[in-house]
């Protein structure tokens, strides 16, 4: 109904999607080179707000649709998971394995009932691998040396290229508000289109039906 009437109204509508901001993501942004397989961690320490609803919607809807993203908006072919309400009536926990169109698979794991706050994403890729840490906003990123033979080099090193990944600081929630303010005078375009949000909300829904329906399943609230 949203994008319908931002449509007919000729109006700007923006998800908040506040990872796409993200410090580490914005420096890796230049090494993405069609990432194959992708990892996603999301675990936080529980708290009473935001147990009315599964986690998947919480905490994992912000991965997925990252990797959305990531995936070219390539259609999720086959959705399998896993979950587990702990502390509320709704899932807790939950893991998914999600397998693409295009041959990416992800991996992604949600948990509101963790000791420690961790935010990370991993990505493989043909050209090398990228970690990342959403929460501090690093990451580093690891490849074959251009100039590396086979049978030479005695130490990693000399093998591995590896680069400590940097982007200038900022806050993302002014970074997703500027962006908005921007597209609403039509200086850019939106970052995380009606679209693009109605396709994450819909793999997250797609993820916790897939835990409802799962072997030896444990009843919950969603």
């Amino acid at each position: 109904a949203l994008i319908a009437a931002a449509r007919r109204g000729g109006l700007q509508l923006q998800v908040g999607h506040i990872e796409r901001y993200n410090q580490a993501l914005r420096a890796a942004e230049p090494y993405l080179d069609g990432p194959r397989y992708i990892e996603s961690q999301r675990l936080a320490p529980f708290q009473p707000r935001g147990t009315d609803v599964a986690v998947v919607l919480d905490l994992m809807i912000h991965d997925l649709d990252l990797v959305l993203r990531l995936t070219g908006g390539a259609e999720a072919t086959e959705v399998r998971a896993s979950g587990l309400s702990v502390l509320s009536p709704h899932l807790d926990m939950a893991n998914a394995r999600v397998e693409f169109a295009n041959g990416v698979v992800a991996l992604a794991t949600a948990s509101r009932v963790s000791r420690e706050r961790i935010r990370r994403l991993r990505l493989f890729q043909p050209n090398g691998y990228l970690s990342l840490d959403l929460a501090s906003g690093g990451g580093e990123f690891m490849r074959l040396r251009p100039e590396w033979r086979p049978g030479t080099g005695s130490q990693l090193a000399d093998v591995v290229e590896h680069i400590v990944l940097a982007a200038p600081e900022a806050d993302a929630l002014r970074l997703e508000l500027e962006s908005f303010v921007h597209a609403v005078r039509g200086r850019s375009a939106r970052v995380v289109t009606g679209e693009e949000g109605r396709a994450a909300l819909a793999l997250a829904l797609r993820v916790a039906d897939a835990v409802r329906t799962a072997p030896l399943a444990v009843p919950t609230a969603g």
